[in-house]
């Protein structure tokens, strides 16, 4: 009795601190100014309503319950209707804040009648025009888990659009706001990346399976803020301490997992919904009566530790290590970022490669441990840096980029909750400058590509950490990549030791992208360079045109898109009843994947000069309709992926949409020329040599061995996969029902089919029989004829210049092929 009046006591003498300026979105979380503000919320009302009609009783009981909630270290409230001005000025004299939920008839099929539409947006804008400036708006929530079956029966992207039209209602009336809308695992399908911030309604009883969906939410919230809407449990169930034991865990894993606030629902038993009091469940923290509960306690007590439990946990020592190379202009902003995390155990060690600008001067202004080299790369740095560490965990952070306050607390959270060897995180675009902006949401910046909800496999060096034993199992990084590419050999030579990558979507970065188009033309031509790096270290990783293969996913809204080809999937369930109804992407197909590689460029770029030569002789001008459709491809992929893109950065990026996308849309089409640019100088094309020297002319053939030492057909085909890909070709698995064994492919033009058996002779012997079939890709095969009937053609008309550039063609079109067949086959 003596603690629970000590902490009455306590909670009774806090202090309010009046709300005076509204949030503003801080990348993965919310905040004001420089401040950093985790949402401690709970949902209130609406109750019966008064004579006068009002929902939420009096201004003498709100102030009531107001003052309570704040004493109980709640920072936020959630309405599910418009409240009265008065209701956010007692909120305002609190220290409150508070999400507007404007609710209208989502339950029915409302986007049938016109009429209903306009009158919906109407109450949207009324509702949003109230309280337009009012400090005490943390958001407005333009809509309330429509529910899945009225989802299903329009279709995702009406709905898509109609919340679309809600939310660019409410910005007109008040552009300051944050707009959201609640979406629930019913629908988590539905497409919104263009709301300031994504809301979920989620009540799971395991503390696994919640921490589990939190990650995916994490995902499809991408670099916006997360926040649960709503979470609880009923007592009247479950009874009053199982209820404090759950909201204990559910509040702890919420924040843990990265989510910028939670709302508890609720905060009294007292709800009244549909014109009747509820009266058969209890998921208040307070009875009808306002007597506290214990989950009160349990609540209190966890956001006041948000976003980590301060009991008894020990943190592991982190070295971070910064590698500069003429970083003066950014490293201040780094260093003083890397000054203010919240961690109890780190040291900063700035490895200065061989600068010619003030850098050293800076750094010497912090508490950072500075090591000067000779200029050697990006690679040699960090090993410098990696040698130099103290941690147990070293992580890297590029000079440009400046912390979170938190950073280091959720890395190392996401290593002590796993095995993963290295883990990475968001890196989010600032803002600073327009043409910033727009490179942040161009292709070609750092990314992490994504196995599943939370394991990776790349993470990007802007943002990465990795257990030191691990790291220097390895060998460090390969001094090879200077500049770029790194990271990424990093991150393949982790997994080829049999180690896991993972994200922690909380620990993030803010890195600034490219201040002007010539550093960002710069960029890519390093980025193409490193490319062509990579491929001759890691060959089994690209395709025969000379393109980076990933098993996952891009993660987050800088990605490419592509276009859209294929149709998405959602998984409803039978008559609709699943209940976390997921979307599906089907994988990309041949020309979705080609659209997006640089060597796409050169396709064009060859029918624009096949159309050129129709100036000489008219019948090759059907190439100019090609050559259109092939440059309207491309300018299609990049106006589609800069809108995408747009949409998806509206929020954060603000006004001037229009702007951004043309300028967008002009980066999505000079970023593969600078990557092509980059891979050509560094000998990296579709018609690479591959394979051993030699020459075997591609015929089908089988070749028999004798072998006195017995091994499994398995270990023989790894063995011959092995040496394949020693030669450089790419080498593809046959599937389930093929009836080969191994594809090599000499280049993008031909391949040999190997199948391969074995003959029992008993005492360990064996002949080791494989068969090899030349096969080759069915656009050399159709464009062969193509070309030889033009130069024929050409020929008896007398156009010679034509006509030697066809025959060129399509000697070409039969030599490569056979060539690499030939390749394929000899090796």
């Amino acid at each position: 009795m003596e603690d629970l009046a000590a902490k009455s006591e306590a909670t009774s003498n806090r202090a309010f601190i009046p709300v005076s300026s509204r949030l503003q979105l801080n990348g993965k979380f919310l905040g004001t100014g420089d401040t950093k503000v985790f949402l401690r919320g709970v949902t209130y009302g609406p109750f019966r309503p008064a004579d006068n009609g009002c929902e939420y009783k009096t201004r003498d009981s709100v102030n009531r319950d107001f003052s309570r909630i704040a004493r109980n270290g709640i920072n936020s409230i959630r309405t599910y209707t418009v409240p009265p001005r008065w209701l956010l000025d007692s909120a305002a004299e609190h220290g409150l804040r508070v999400m507007i939920g404007i609710p209208w008839e989502q339950h029915v099929t409302f986007l049938d009648e016109r009429r209903r539409r306009r009158d919906i947006e109407e109450r949207v804008r009324a509702g949003v025009r109230e309280f337009a400036g009012h400090p005490a708006v943390l958001a407005y929530s333009v809509g309330n888990e429509i529910p899945a079956p009225i989802v299903r029966w329009y279709g995702r992207k009406k709905i898509e659009r109609f919340i679309k039209r809600l939310y660019s209602a409410a910005k007109e009336e008040d552009p300051q706001g944050l707009v959201t809308y609640v979406n629930y695992p019913m629908t988590e399908y539905l497409q919104l990346q263009f709301l300031d911030f994504a809301c979920f309604n989620v009540y799971l009883e395991k503390q696994d399976r919640l921490s589990a969906y939190l990650k995916r939410l994490q995902n499809i919230a991408g670099d916006r803020p997360l926040v649960m809407a709503e979470v609880g449990l009923d007592s009247r169930r479950n009874g009053l301490h199982k209820q404090a034991e759950v909201l204990d865990w559910q509040i702890r894993t919420l924040f843990e997992e990265g989510c910028s606030g939670a709302f508890i629902f609720s905060w009294t038993d007292e709800w009244h919904r549909g014109g009747y009091d509820i009266e058969d469940w209890d998921f208040g923290l307070t009875t009808r009566d306002r007597q506290e509960k214990p989950a009160l306690d349990s609540v209190r007590e966890n956001f006041e530790q948000v976003p980590f439990s301060k009991n008894g946990r020990k943190w592991p020592p982190v070295s971070v290590v910064v590698c500069v190379y003429n970083g003066a202009s950014t490293l201040d902003e780094c260093l003083k970022g890397l000054s203010q995390l919240d961690y109890p155990d780190y040291e900063v060690i700035v490895v200065d490669d061989g600068s010619q600008d003030k850098t050293s001067e800076v750094a010497q202004r912090y508490d950072v441990r500075y090591v000067r080299i000779q200029n050697g790369g990006l690679s040699r740095a960090r090993n410098v840096g990696l040698n130099a560490a103290g941690g147990d965990i070293v992580a890297y952070i590029d000079a440009d980029a400046s912390p979170d306050p938190h950073w280091l607390r959720f890395l190392a959270h996401s290593f002590l909750e796993s095995e993963y060897a290295g883990i990475g995180g968001p890196n989010i675009h600032p803002g600073n400058g327009f043409v910033s902006d727009c490179i942040s949401i161009s292709p070609g910046g750092p990314i992490h590509v994504m196995l599943t909800d939370d394991e990776a496999e790349h993470i990007p060096g802007c943002n990465m950490a990795f257990r030191r034993s691990a790291l220097e199992e390895i060998g460090g990084f390969d001094p090879r990549f200077r500049i770029a590419g790194d990271d990424v050999d990093a991150c393949w030579r982790m997994q080829a030791k049999g180690h896991r990558l993972g994200f922690s979507p909380a620990a993030m970065v803010w890195h600034y992208s490219r201040g002007s188009v010539g550093t960002y033309w710069k960029q890519q031509l390093n980025y193409g360079r490193a490319e062509a790096l990579l491929e001759r270290k890691w060959p089994e990783k690209y395709s025969c045109f000379g393109h980076a293969v990933w098993q996952g996913r891009i993660y987050g809204p800088t990605r490419n898109h592509s276009l859209p080809l294929a149709k998405s999937r959602v998984y409803h369930g039978v008559w609709g009843t699943g209940f976390f109804q997921t979307m599906y992407t089907p994988p990309d197909g041949a020309l979705r994947n080609f659209l997006l590689m640089p060597e796409w460029v050169l396709a064009w770029i060859l029918f624009g000069l096949l159309a050129a030569l129709g100036l000489l002789w008219g019948p090759v001008l059907f190439f100019v309709p090609v050559f259109v459709v092939c440059l309207g491809l491309s300018l299609a992929q990049a106006v589609s992926s800069a809108k995408q893109a747009c949409e998806e950065s509206r929020a954060r990026l603000g006004r001037g949409h229009l702007k951004r996308w043309a300028v967008t849309s002009c980066l999505h089409l000079i970023q593969p020329v600078a990557r092509l640019l980059g891979r050509l100088e560094k000998d990296l094309h579709p018609w690479k040599r591959r394979g051993a020297k030699g020459f075997s002319f591609p015929v089908p053939g089988q070749v028999a061995i004798w072998s006195q030492l017995w091994r499994s057909i398995p270990e023989r085909l790894e063995s011959m996969e092995r040496s394949l890909k020693s030669h450089r070709l790419v080498v593809q698995r046959g599937g389930e029902f093929d009836d080969w064994d191994l594809e090599a492919w000499g280049g993008f033009a031909a391949a040999v089919r190997v199948t391969l058996t074995v003959e029992e002779h008993g005492d360990g012997k064996q002949m080791v029989r494989t068969r090899m079939r030349p096969r080759f890709a069915w656009k050399s095969l159709w464009l062969f004829p193509l070309f030889l009937g033009l130069s024929i053609a050409s020929a008896t008309d007398g156009a010679w210049i034509v006509c030697a550039v066809l025959s060129l063609i399509t000697a070409v079109l039969v030599v490569r092929p056979l060539k690499e067949a030939a390749i394929a086959v000899n090796t």
